[in-house]
């Protein structure tokens, strides 16, 4: 038997990979007869049930995406990581495929493939013939967010999603106000709002937040163009262009772990001391950002800033390791201690809060030791009984305790 199928089959398997579904067959003049003849003496191939490729050699990735599009049906659209694949969001294939159905309709699971129900899901949506359905960009970087196992993960599609020119802030936003359910909304709202602004993978939003804001550096401009040794155009994650200071953020893993962290030591001492570049990765900026900040701070000072640091939250320890800011810490705390700031006040009723108010009778051993010392005779104090409240007025009292207090000292 020859395989000869019409030509409106033929040419719309020309489009679809060379796939086609049992329902396109029968529409254009097979009968079912012979599809069983076909897939029966391997003409044909069946990849899922009532879909089949018209072809012998092996299934490609393309014909495999053809496949899951066409065995969801009516409305389905490749979405979350395998739509990512064709958007260039993933540089690499999932492993599955992932396909998303109107919220309407349910689809048998199949192997390889992971079916998603959406009320986002256009049913007429319409695509030109030879392109896969699959989701927009906006509505690929919200599925994977919503997916995403930590925020990091969130953070890293969207950042991926504006340095690949893939996205802009307006659609980006617009598609999160007509969504109802959006994790971590409010950080992802954040998020957006640095990526476009140049915040382009995680390590470089979480630098802006971590490091740069939150002790208070001065703002650098992102992503800043400058053209390389050999011609070629690069860009500098960060440019503090005032101070000529230049900090590259860089999570790949060129080097081996413990060897990276030493040459990275090295590189930003030699900086700090009057180089030109700073150089972070991913423990520097998540693990310890105030050691960051304080080292960032140190090398802006050797080139004329004149800001201070500011403490990130209670357990910040940048001014510790700063040396500049450890003497404005220090500084500051002498005259908390010596009652020289506005705080003295507070530090003087919070001490006085915590411990017992001193009375005659507490002071009076303090006094017979002080007069012992200085050869005069100390004079015995009485420890009265307490009266009850209510039966000596406030003003004998006082009184009475100014007069008890002036015994002791006098004597």
């Amino acid at each position: 038997m020859r395989n000869e199928i019409t030509r409106e089959l033929a040419q719309l398997a020309c489009f679809q990979a060379g796939v086609v579904t049992r329902q396109q067959a029968l529409g254009a003049g097979l009968s079912t007869g012979a599809i069983v003849a076909r897939v029966r003496h391997g003409r044909w191939r069946q990849i899922h049930w009532g879909v089949y490729a018209t072809f012998t050699g092996p299934v490609n990735r393309e014909a495999r995406l053809w496949a899951a599009v066409l065995y969801a049906g009516k409305g389905a659209l490749l979405s979350h990581e395998t739509a990512a694949e064709l958007h260039g969001l993933s540089d690499r294939p999932s492993p599955l495929i992932h396909v998303t159905v109107p919220a309407c309709r349910r689809v048998r699971p199949a192997s390889g493939l992971v079916i998603h129900t959406s009320a986002q899901a256009d049913p007429g949506a319409r695509f030109p013939r030879g392109v896969i359905p699959r989701t927009f960009a906006e509505e690929t970087v919200l599925d994977l967010v919503h997916a995403a196992c930590d925020l990091d993960t969130a953070c890293g599609w969207i950042a991926a999603a504006f340095g690949r020119r893939l996205t802009g802030e307006g659609p980006l936003r617009t598609t999160m106000n007509n969504r109802t359910k959006l994790r971590w909304r409010t950080q992802i709202d954040e998020i957006v709002t640095a990526a476009a602004g140049g915040a382009h993978s995680v390590l470089e939003f979480r630098y802006d937040r971590d490091v740069e804001r939150a002790h208070a550096l001065p703002a650098a401009e992102c992503q800043v163009p400058f053209t390389k040794p050999d011609g070629r155009r690069g860009f500098r994650d960060r440019y503090y262009r005032e101070f000529g200071l230049v900090v590259e953020l860089d999570g790949k893993q060129a080097h081996p772990e413990h060897r990276r962290g030493l040459d990275r030591a090295r590189d930003n001492a030699v900086t700090a001391d009057g180089g030109s570049t700073l150089r972070y990765g991913w423990y520097d900026v998540t693990g310890d950002p105030c050691m960051t900040a304080a080292q960032v701070a140190d090398a802006l000072r050797k080139r004329g800033w004149t800001g201070q640091l500011k403490p990130c939250s209670p357990a910040c320890c940048a001014l510790d390791r700063s040396p500049n800011d450890r003497t404005a810490r220090s500084t500051r705390a002498v005259s908390v201690r010596s009652g020289s700031t506005a705080c003295a006040p507070a530090a003087r009723r919070s001490a006085a809060g915590k411990g017992p108010v001193a009375t005659a009778t507490a002071r009076a051993p303090e006094a017979s030791a002080a007069s012992m010392s200085s050869g005069v005779s100390p004079t015995r104090t009485v420890a009265r009984p307490a009266k009850s409240a209510g039966t000596l007025p406030c003003a004998a009292a006082a009184r009475r305790r100014a007069t008890a207090t002036s015994s002791v000292r006098t004597s």
